[in-house]
Parts: C-alpha cells; structure tokens; sequence
C-alpha cells in the first residue's frame, strides 16, 4: 500500500510520509513517496496466495489469484489435501475435531472444475472451537510461542489458540497447495512427495527417491514410508504425548520431474524461494537442501555433481548433491530438501513464564495441541513447495519462453508441456 500523510497510521511514520521535508531551516522540498508492504499474509508474484481466519474465529482459507484459465480443479482434489492436514487423525495428533470441509466460494466456471483465471476463494469453517481452554493464556505468555511478540508488535492479540499463530492458519496454504499441485501436474508432469524422515533421535531407514510413492508415506499415521522406522516414530511421539511433552523432527521433500530452468539467478534463486516458503510454517526452524551443512565436511572434487548426456541426449548429472537446483536455478534432477520443525510449544507440563503485566507465574497449558506437528506438517510442506514452483513455472514461461531459442537446446518446459498434453488427452 502506499502511505501518505491522510492515511499514515501514527506519529512516527508521519514525517516520510508527508508532502514536505521535515529538516530544519532547509527550505521546504516535496519528499519521497514510501510505499509499505503491510502485513505479510499474501505470498508469491504471478501465482499469488492470501490466507486469511484465525484458529478459533468463524473460519480461515484462501484467495488464489493468477491460476491459468482452464486448468482443471475440482473440491475433490482440494479436500484431498485437507483431509490430509486434518486434526484429529490419530491418538498422536491433536484430539480437536474438525472436518475441515472446503467450499469454494469464487474461481470457477460453472461446471464447477474449470478455472476461470479469476481469484479463485476456499474457505474452511471452524466448528469444535473450546476458547475456554484459552483463559490463562489472556495473561500468561506460553514459552516459545508468538503471544509475547505478537503483543509486542500489535498490542493485541487473538488469544484462543493463537489467532493467526495457529497452525490451522495453514489450511489457507494446503488448499492452494492443492492448486498448484494440479497445475505442475498438468503442464510439467511435474510430482512433489514430501515425508516423516526424523521424529526426534528416531531417523527414517534410507529411501529410495525414484521408488518414493504417496501410498507409501500414507500407510501409517507418522507418514513415515519405511514401516520399521515408522513404528519407532510412533511410539515415541505417544511416551512424549503421556507426559505432556512434545517433540520436533525432520520433513523431507523430494521434487521429481521438475522442469530445468526454474528460479532466478540472484536474488531470486530457487533455493531461497524455497527457503522462505518452509521457513513461514509453524514450527519450522530449519531448511536445507541438497547436501546442505554437511556439504560444508566435503572437498570441492568430493561434492561437485559430474555431468553426463543419457541415453535420451539430455544433460544430467551423476551425483545429485546440489538438490537438483545449481545457481538457483533447477537442473531437472530431483529437487530434495528437508525442513526441521521444534517440538511443538504448547505442553500441559508446568512451565514458569511471566504475565502479560511482567508478573512471574506458573503455567499448565490447556487447550489441544499436537504432541508432535511433524506427521500433519508433511501436506504442508509440500503445498509451500508446490507454491514456490508454480510461481516459478509462471515467470520463466513470461521471461524465458516467449521467443525461439537455440535448437540445440530445446525447452525442457516446453517438452515437458507437450508429454503433459498428450498424456492428458490419452487419459481422457
């Protein structure tokens, strides 16, 4: 938004935002205008998400503006997704009870799967709202949480279940996920799978990245898709669960069939796109991608990627280090990164913390929380990331393919589009 002196909100921002300068003795001289990105709930450039609702208002979602006309969406597809992020799903998540059923309020033509290329709108009604449960946090500040700072920076805040703070603002995102999941499907082939591969000190046996299937991280309640691995997983969220604890662990993602080209080269490389995305989810404290802080261990002839032409005469490389992105920009390899989440803040243990008025108190938590966050994490994760390339997909077609390029290197977006057609209309 821009800030002028009729709409500047307080005294501070006044003098930048005025018609004059405000030094001094020096002659009166037009300043600047300063425009202010407010609030941070809208992300992307060309494939843009605002979420909106708080954990216990009347509902939360999305508006989901530059989907291409055309593209084929349906609820079902959406639900999927939700469903998936739901609360309540077993005795390691959550005990609030929410279908989270979507209604899509604006998007699409009326065949009710067509998308008209205008905001398409999901909304999420809450029901099993307690905000009862919430009535020492008026006061008490939870650990680690965002009340204190949200008091800090508005001098409000949503008390019950942390308004904005709450993870089920990501139901917004998962339904846009859904989105652009569907969107790099039909005009890349491209598929995001995303994983439990640590629950605490408990770590996933090693996967293959090319075998990785959804029915495979969907087979138990951790989403973890070795059956071994998962069974540890479990039990130790359920031992941190009996003792009003939490634990964090480790989301891995792995992009397959990613076009090349994606990203930009500075300030805008793919990595850091990425980043930013997982980085804005509850809970999260950590990214990396490719070999990450342990490519930090290796010599430059250890971690370089060697490249090769396969047998179909594309250029790959032998070793897949960099995480599928060189330059911030993707290679078509595999994409593979992970994001770390922090034991969820919210316990029914006694903690010592201060009031809202600085006053030293004792708190045990009510309300209903996940005992871990990471198996519910896995739909969110791969909706950032599924969001991140889609906006990706949208500019390098407006930069990058416009004009003819050399044959000899040919389009990947544009080979990829072509099998994605085709396939397409074999299908139908």
């Amino acid at each position: 938004m821009s800030l002028t002196s009729s709409s500047v909100p307080c005294g501070a921002c006044r003098p930048f935002a005025s018609g004059v300068s405000v030094r001094r003795g020096a002659p009166a001289r037009p300043a600047r205008a300063v425009t202010a990105r407010a609030a941070g709930n809208t992300f992307g450039h060309n494939f843009r998400v605002t979420t909106f609702g708080e954990s216990h208002g009347g509902g939360v979602g999305c508006v989901v503006d530059g989907i291409p006309p055309r593209l084929q969406i349906t609820k079902e597809m959406i639900q999927e997704e939700l469903d998936r992020r739901r609360p309540g799903q077993s005795r390691i998540s959550t005990p609030r009870k929410e279908s989270d059923t979507a209604e899509i309020l604006s998007g699409l033509a009326p065949d009710n799967r067509t998308a008209l290329g205008t905001p398409l709108c999901v909304l999420v009604r809450n029901a099993d709202q307690r905000s009862g449960d919430y009535s020492e946090m008026e006061r008490a500040y939870r650990p680690s949480h965002a009340d204190a700072t949200y008091d800090f920076k508005y001098g409000v805040r949503a008390v019950a279940g942390g308004g904005r703070s709450s993870a089920r603002e990501t139901i917004g995102r998962v339904a846009a996920g859904a989105v652009a999941k569907q969107l790099l499907r039909a005009v890349a082939g491209t598929e995001v799978l995303a994983y439990v591969s640590r629950v605490r000190d408990v770590d996933c046996a090693p996967v293959d990245e090319a075998a990785l299937t959804a029915a495979a991280i969907e087979s138990n309640p951790v989403r973890c898709p070795d059956a071994d691995s998962a069974a540890r997983m479990y039990a130790a969220i359920d031992e941190v669960r009996k003792r009003g604890e939490s634990c964090g662990g480790v989301v891995t993602c792995v992009v397959r069939g990613a076009p090349k080209g994606l990203g930009q080269p500075v300030f805008g490389k793919l990595e850091a796109e990425l980043g930013a995305a997982l980085l804005s989810l509850p809970a999260c404290k950590g990214f990396e991608i490719g070999s990450g802080f342990e490519g930090a261990r290796a010599l430059g002839s250890e971690h370089n990627d060697a490249f090769y032409v396969d047998a179909r005469g594309a250029v790959r490389t032998r070793t897949n280090r960099s995480g599928g992105v060189q330059g911030g920009i993707s290679n078509g390899e595999h994409i593979v990164l992970r994001a770390a989440f922090k034991p969820v803040a919210t316990i029914t243990a006694k903690q010592r913390t201060v009031s809202r008025e600085g006053e030293s108190i004792e708190l045990a938590a009510r309300g209903r929380h996940d005992p871990c966050v990471v198996p519910r994490a896995v739909p969110m994760v791969e909706a950032m990331v599924a969001l991140v390339l889609a906006d990706a997909l949208l500019q390098h077609y407006a930069q990058c393919e416009l004009l003819p390029r050399d044959s000899a290197l040919g389009s990947d977006v544009d080979a990829r589009t072509q099998f994605a057609h085709t396939r397409g209309r074999q299908e139908a």
